[in-house]
Protein backbone atom coordinates (compact mmCIF):
# COMPACT_ATOMS: atom_id res chain seq x y z
CA UNK A 1 0.00 0.00 0.00
CA UNK A 2 2.80 2.44 0.91
CA UNK A 3 4.70 1.94 -2.39
CA UNK A 4 1.47 2.44 -4.36
CA UNK A 5 0.78 5.63 -2.44
CA UNK A 6 4.29 6.99 -2.95
CA UNK A 7 4.83 5.84 -6.54
CA UNK A 8 1.38 6.30 -8.07
CA UNK A 9 -1.27 8.08 -5.99
CA UNK A 10 0.70 11.06 -4.67
CA UNK A 11 2.30 12.05 -8.03
CA UNK A 12 -1.03 11.68 -9.83
CA UNK A 13 -3.02 13.73 -7.32
CA UNK A 14 -0.40 16.52 -7.11
CA UNK A 15 -0.16 16.73 -10.91
CA UNK A 16 -3.94 16.89 -11.27
CA UNK A 17 -4.16 19.65 -8.66
CA UNK A 18 -1.45 21.61 -10.47
CA UNK A 19 -3.40 21.37 -13.72
CA UNK A 20 -6.56 22.41 -11.89
CA UNK A 21 -4.84 25.48 -10.44
CA UNK A 22 -2.35 26.48 -13.16
CA UNK A 23 -3.25 24.98 -16.51
CA UNK A 24 -0.29 24.93 -18.91
CA UNK A 25 2.20 27.65 -17.88
CA UNK A 26 3.60 29.27 -21.03
CA UNK A 27 7.09 29.38 -19.53
CA UNK A 28 7.26 25.61 -18.85
CA UNK A 29 9.05 23.38 -21.37
CA UNK A 30 6.41 20.97 -22.61
CA UNK A 31 7.06 17.39 -23.85
CA UNK A 32 4.50 17.89 -26.65
CA UNK A 33 6.75 20.58 -28.14
CA UNK A 34 9.54 18.02 -28.44
CA UNK A 35 7.10 15.40 -29.69
CA UNK A 36 6.13 17.86 -32.39
CA UNK A 37 9.74 18.40 -33.42
CA UNK A 38 10.30 14.65 -33.72
CA UNK A 39 7.13 14.27 -35.79
CA UNK A 40 8.06 17.22 -38.02
CA UNK A 41 11.49 15.74 -38.63
CA UNK A 42 10.01 12.34 -39.51
CA UNK A 43 7.38 13.91 -41.76
CA UNK A 44 9.87 16.09 -43.64
CA UNK A 45 12.32 13.23 -44.00
CA UNK A 46 9.94 10.45 -45.07
CA UNK A 47 6.72 11.98 -46.44
CA UNK A 48 7.89 11.95 -50.04
CA UNK A 49 8.37 9.53 -52.88
CA UNK A 50 6.65 6.14 -52.93
CA UNK A 51 5.36 3.90 -50.11
CA UNK A 52 4.27 6.87 -48.01
CA UNK A 53 1.70 4.85 -46.07
CA UNK A 54 4.32 2.32 -45.04
CA UNK A 55 6.85 4.99 -44.13
CA UNK A 56 4.24 6.92 -42.14
CA UNK A 57 3.32 3.75 -40.26
CA UNK A 58 6.96 3.07 -39.36
CA UNK A 59 7.48 6.64 -38.17
CA UNK A 60 4.31 6.60 -36.04
CA UNK A 61 4.97 3.20 -34.45
CA UNK A 62 8.66 3.98 -33.85
CA UNK A 63 7.92 7.28 -32.11
CA UNK A 64 5.21 5.81 -29.85
CA UNK A 65 7.42 2.88 -28.88
CA UNK A 66 10.37 5.18 -28.31
CA UNK A 67 8.41 7.40 -25.92
CA UNK A 68 6.90 4.45 -24.03
CA UNK A 69 10.17 2.52 -23.66
CA UNK A 70 12.29 5.58 -22.83
CA UNK A 71 9.87 6.67 -20.10
CA UNK A 72 9.55 3.14 -18.75
CA UNK A 73 13.32 2.67 -18.71
CA UNK A 74 13.86 5.98 -16.94
CA UNK A 75 11.42 5.14 -14.15
CA UNK A 76 12.79 1.58 -13.94
CA UNK A 77 16.25 2.91 -13.08
CA UNK A 78 14.71 5.41 -10.68
CA UNK A 79 12.98 2.49 -8.95
CA UNK A 80 16.25 0.57 -8.63
CA UNK A 81 17.93 3.64 -7.12
CA UNK A 82 15.07 4.09 -4.64
CA UNK A 83 15.31 0.44 -3.58
CA UNK A 84 19.01 0.95 -2.87
CA UNK A 85 18.77 4.28 -1.10
CA UNK A 86 15.24 4.47 0.36
CA UNK A 87 12.24 6.77 -0.02
CA UNK A 88 13.97 9.73 1.61
CA UNK A 89 16.79 9.69 -0.92
CA UNK A 90 17.41 12.06 -3.80
CA UNK A 91 16.37 9.23 -6.11
CA UNK A 92 12.79 9.26 -4.85
CA UNK A 93 12.47 13.01 -5.20
CA UNK A 94 13.83 12.80 -8.76
CA UNK A 95 11.22 10.12 -9.46
CA UNK A 96 8.51 12.24 -7.81
CA UNK A 97 9.48 15.38 -9.72
CA UNK A 98 9.45 13.75 -13.14
CA UNK A 99 6.29 11.75 -12.43
CA UNK A 100 4.45 14.95 -11.51
CA UNK A 101 5.96 16.83 -14.44
CA UNK A 102 5.00 14.19 -17.02
CA UNK A 103 1.49 13.65 -15.66
CA UNK A 104 0.90 17.40 -15.36
CA UNK A 105 2.06 17.92 -18.96
CA UNK A 106 -0.39 15.28 -20.22
CA UNK A 107 -3.45 16.94 -18.66
CA UNK A 108 -5.11 19.89 -20.39
CA UNK A 109 -8.41 20.42 -18.62
CA UNK A 110 -7.93 23.91 -17.21
CA UNK A 111 -6.18 25.40 -20.24
CA UNK A 112 -8.94 24.28 -22.57
CA UNK A 113 -11.68 25.65 -20.32
CA UNK A 114 -9.88 29.00 -20.21
CA UNK A 115 -9.61 29.06 -24.00
CA UNK A 116 -13.30 28.26 -24.48
CA UNK A 117 -14.33 30.94 -21.99
CA UNK A 118 -12.18 33.44 -23.88
CA UNK A 119 -14.00 32.56 -27.12
CA UNK A 120 -17.34 33.51 -25.61
CA UNK A 121 -15.94 36.66 -23.99
CA UNK A 122 -14.29 37.66 -27.30
CA UNK A 123 -17.63 37.28 -29.08
CA UNK A 124 -19.09 39.78 -26.64
CA UNK A 125 -16.59 42.28 -28.08
CA UNK A 126 -16.95 41.44 -31.77
CA UNK A 127 -17.47 38.60 -34.23
CA UNK A 128 -13.95 39.01 -35.62
CA UNK A 129 -12.49 38.73 -32.12
CA UNK A 130 -14.48 35.54 -31.55
CA UNK A 131 -13.30 34.05 -34.85
CA UNK A 132 -9.68 34.87 -34.01
CA UNK A 133 -9.98 33.37 -30.54
CA UNK A 134 -11.68 30.14 -31.63
CA UNK A 135 -9.00 29.63 -34.29
CA UNK A 136 -6.59 28.96 -31.41
CA UNK A 137 -8.38 25.75 -30.48
CA UNK A 138 -9.89 24.36 -33.72
CA UNK A 139 -8.33 23.17 -36.97
CA UNK A 140 -11.06 24.44 -39.27
CA UNK A 141 -11.20 27.69 -41.23
CA UNK A 142 -12.88 30.23 -38.92
CA UNK A 143 -12.80 33.32 -41.15
CA UNK A 144 -16.39 32.92 -42.36
CA UNK A 145 -18.04 31.46 -39.25
CA UNK A 146 -21.14 33.10 -37.82
CA UNK A 147 -21.37 33.88 -34.09
CA UNK A 148 -23.49 30.74 -33.64
CA UNK A 149 -20.91 28.62 -35.47
CA UNK A 150 -18.08 30.07 -33.37
CA UNK A 151 -19.89 29.15 -30.14
CA UNK A 152 -20.72 25.68 -31.45
CA UNK A 153 -17.10 25.10 -32.53
CA UNK A 154 -15.83 26.08 -29.09
CA UNK A 155 -18.28 23.79 -27.28
CA UNK A 156 -17.60 20.89 -29.66
CA UNK A 157 -13.89 21.29 -28.97
CA UNK A 158 -14.51 21.47 -25.23
CA UNK A 159 -16.34 18.14 -25.25
CA UNK A 160 -13.90 16.40 -27.62
CA UNK A 161 -10.88 17.52 -25.68
CA UNK A 162 -12.37 16.50 -22.35
CA UNK A 163 -11.72 13.02 -23.73
CA UNK A 164 -8.39 13.72 -25.48
CA UNK A 165 -6.96 16.08 -22.87
CA UNK A 166 -8.22 14.65 -19.58
CA UNK A 167 -10.14 11.36 -19.52
CA UNK A 168 -8.02 9.44 -22.06
CA UNK A 169 -4.66 10.34 -20.44
CA UNK A 170 -6.06 9.31 -17.06
CA UNK A 171 -7.41 6.08 -18.58
CA UNK A 172 -3.98 5.16 -19.95
CA UNK A 173 -2.39 6.10 -16.63
CA UNK A 174 -4.83 3.69 -15.05
CA UNK A 175 -3.66 0.90 -17.37
CA UNK A 176 0.04 1.57 -18.01
CA UNK A 177 1.17 4.29 -15.62
CA UNK A 178 3.21 7.30 -16.71
CA UNK A 179 4.80 5.51 -19.72
CA UNK A 180 1.33 4.69 -21.05
CA UNK A 181 0.19 8.24 -20.50
CA UNK A 182 3.19 9.64 -22.38
CA UNK A 183 2.78 7.14 -25.23
CA UNK A 184 -0.87 8.18 -25.51
CA UNK A 185 0.19 11.82 -25.74
CA UNK A 186 2.55 10.98 -28.60
CA UNK A 187 -0.27 9.18 -30.45
CA UNK A 188 -2.53 12.19 -29.88
CA UNK A 189 0.15 14.60 -31.13
CA UNK A 190 0.79 12.46 -34.21
CA UNK A 191 -2.90 12.56 -35.05
CA UNK A 192 -3.18 16.31 -34.53
CA UNK A 193 -0.20 16.97 -36.81
CA UNK A 194 -0.41 14.38 -39.61
CA UNK A 195 -3.77 12.65 -39.11
CA UNK A 196 -5.79 14.97 -41.36
CA UNK A 197 -7.39 13.54 -44.51
CA UNK A 198 -5.75 16.10 -46.76
CA UNK A 199 -3.72 15.36 -49.89
CA UNK A 200 -0.44 15.83 -48.02
CA UNK A 201 -1.27 13.47 -45.14
CA UNK A 202 -3.85 11.06 -46.59
CA UNK A 203 -1.25 8.28 -46.93
CA UNK A 204 1.56 9.27 -44.58
CA UNK A 205 -0.76 10.02 -41.64
CA UNK A 206 -3.17 7.13 -42.22
CA UNK A 207 -1.77 4.80 -39.55
CA UNK A 208 -1.29 7.65 -37.07
CA UNK A 209 -4.98 8.53 -37.42
CA UNK A 210 -6.03 4.88 -36.98
CA UNK A 211 -3.81 4.56 -33.89
CA UNK A 212 -5.54 7.59 -32.40
CA UNK A 213 -8.93 6.04 -33.14
CA UNK A 214 -7.92 2.85 -31.31
CA UNK A 215 -6.42 4.43 -28.18
CA UNK A 216 -9.41 6.78 -27.81
CA UNK A 217 -12.14 4.23 -28.47
CA UNK A 218 -12.86 3.31 -24.84
CA UNK A 219 -11.97 6.71 -23.27
CA UNK A 220 -14.37 8.57 -25.60
CA UNK A 221 -17.28 6.41 -24.50
CA UNK A 222 -16.27 6.66 -20.84
CA UNK A 223 -16.16 10.44 -21.29
CA UNK A 224 -19.71 10.52 -22.68
CA UNK A 225 -20.98 8.39 -19.79
CA UNK A 226 -19.22 10.55 -17.18
CA UNK A 227 -20.64 13.72 -18.77
CA UNK A 228 -24.19 12.36 -18.59
CA UNK A 229 -23.66 11.13 -15.03
CA UNK A 230 -21.99 14.37 -13.96
CA UNK A 231 -24.80 16.43 -15.44
CA UNK A 232 -27.26 14.39 -13.38
CA UNK A 233 -25.24 15.12 -10.23
CA UNK A 234 -24.96 18.89 -10.64
CA UNK A 235 -28.32 19.44 -12.39
CA UNK A 236 -30.79 16.99 -10.80
CA UNK A 237 -33.72 18.66 -12.56
CA UNK A 238 -32.07 17.77 -15.89
CA UNK A 239 -30.99 14.29 -14.76
CA UNK A 240 -32.56 12.39 -17.65
CA UNK A 241 -29.68 9.94 -17.63
CA UNK A 242 -31.35 7.16 -19.59
CA UNK A 243 -32.70 9.58 -22.23
CA UNK A 244 -29.31 11.27 -22.56
CA UNK A 245 -27.53 7.93 -22.94
CA UNK A 246 -30.03 6.96 -25.65
CA UNK A 247 -29.27 10.29 -27.35
CA UNK A 248 -25.54 9.47 -27.22
CA UNK A 249 -26.14 6.04 -28.72
CA UNK A 250 -28.27 7.58 -31.47
CA UNK A 251 -25.86 10.34 -32.50
CA UNK A 252 -22.45 9.27 -31.20
CA UNK A 253 -21.58 7.33 -34.35
CA UNK A 254 -22.77 10.12 -36.67
CA UNK A 255 -19.38 11.74 -36.89
CA UNK A 256 -16.41 11.50 -39.22
CA UNK A 257 -14.41 10.32 -36.21
CA UNK A 258 -15.39 7.02 -34.56
CA UNK A 259 -14.83 8.64 -31.16
CA UNK A 260 -15.37 12.41 -31.15
CA UNK A 261 -19.11 12.06 -31.71
CA UNK A 262 -19.68 10.46 -28.31
CA UNK A 263 -18.60 13.32 -26.02
CA UNK A 264 -20.05 15.80 -28.54
CA UNK A 265 -23.41 14.06 -28.52
CA UNK A 266 -23.35 13.87 -24.73
CA UNK A 267 -22.98 17.66 -24.54
CA UNK A 268 -25.51 18.25 -27.33
CA UNK A 269 -28.04 16.15 -25.41
CA UNK A 270 -27.34 17.95 -22.14
CA UNK A 271 -27.68 21.39 -23.78
CA UNK A 272 -30.52 20.28 -26.09
CA UNK A 273 -28.75 21.77 -29.13
CA UNK A 274 -27.20 20.73 -32.44
CA UNK A 275 -23.51 20.35 -33.27
CA UNK A 276 -21.63 19.29 -36.39
CA UNK A 277 -22.28 20.13 -40.01
CA UNK A 278 -19.91 20.85 -42.92
CA UNK A 279 -16.68 22.78 -42.37
CA UNK A 280 -13.44 23.76 -44.11
CA UNK A 281 -10.17 22.26 -42.81
CA UNK A 282 -6.91 23.61 -44.26
CA UNK A 283 -8.79 24.90 -47.30
CA UNK A 284 -10.57 21.60 -48.00
CA UNK A 285 -14.33 21.11 -47.61
CA UNK A 286 -15.49 18.31 -45.31
CA UNK A 287 -19.13 17.28 -45.07
CA UNK A 288 -19.82 16.36 -41.44
CA UNK A 289 -23.21 15.10 -40.26
CA UNK A 290 -25.20 16.96 -37.64
CA UNK A 291 -25.39 15.74 -34.04
CA UNK A 292 -28.80 16.52 -32.60
CA UNK A 293 -31.86 18.05 -34.21
CA UNK A 294 -32.74 21.16 -32.22
CA UNK A 295 -30.93 24.10 -33.81
CA UNK A 296 -31.11 26.93 -31.28
CA UNK A 297 -28.98 29.93 -30.42
CA UNK A 298 -26.15 29.04 -28.05
CA UNK A 299 -25.39 31.41 -25.18
CA UNK A 300 -22.78 32.12 -22.54
CA UNK A 301 -24.97 30.23 -20.06
CA UNK A 302 -24.53 27.13 -22.23
CA UNK A 303 -20.78 27.58 -21.97
CA UNK A 304 -21.00 27.78 -18.17
CA UNK A 305 -23.07 24.58 -18.04
CA UNK A 306 -20.58 22.82 -20.33
CA UNK A 307 -17.65 23.91 -18.16
CA UNK A 308 -19.36 22.58 -15.01
CA UNK A 309 -20.10 19.29 -16.73
CA UNK A 310 -16.46 19.05 -17.82
CA UNK A 311 -15.24 19.67 -14.30
CA UNK A 312 -17.51 17.13 -12.61
CA UNK A 313 -16.62 14.54 -15.28
CA UNK A 314 -12.94 15.17 -14.58
CA UNK A 315 -13.47 14.76 -10.82
CA UNK A 316 -15.36 11.50 -11.37
CA UNK A 317 -12.46 10.12 -13.42
CA UNK A 318 -9.95 11.17 -10.76
CA UNK A 319 -12.03 9.30 -8.18
CA UNK A 320 -12.00 6.20 -10.39
CA UNK A 321 -8.20 6.34 -10.69
CA UNK A 322 -7.73 6.83 -6.94
CA UNK A 323 -10.14 4.02 -6.05
CA UNK A 324 -8.36 1.71 -8.48
CA UNK A 325 -4.93 2.32 -6.98
CA UNK A 326 -5.91 2.81 -3.34
CA UNK A 327 -7.60 -0.60 -3.53
CA UNK A 328 -4.41 -2.36 -4.62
Amino acid sequence: MIPTLLYIVIPFFIAWMLDLLLGDPACMPHPVVYFGKLISYGECRFNKGSHRKRKGALVAVALVLFVYLATRLFFHFCGIAIENHGYLSVSYFVYLFFSIYFIFSCLAGTTLIREVREVFFALDRSLDAGRTQVARIVGRDTSQLSAQEVRAAALETLSENLSDGVIAPMFWYLLLGVPGMMAYKMVNTLDSMIGYHTERYIDFGCVAARMDDVVNYIPARITAFLMVLGNGIIYPSNAHIVQHLKFVMKYGWKHASPNSGYPESALAGILNCRFGGPHYYFGEYFSKPYIGEYERELTTDDMRIAVRVNRISEVLMVIIVLIRYMGM
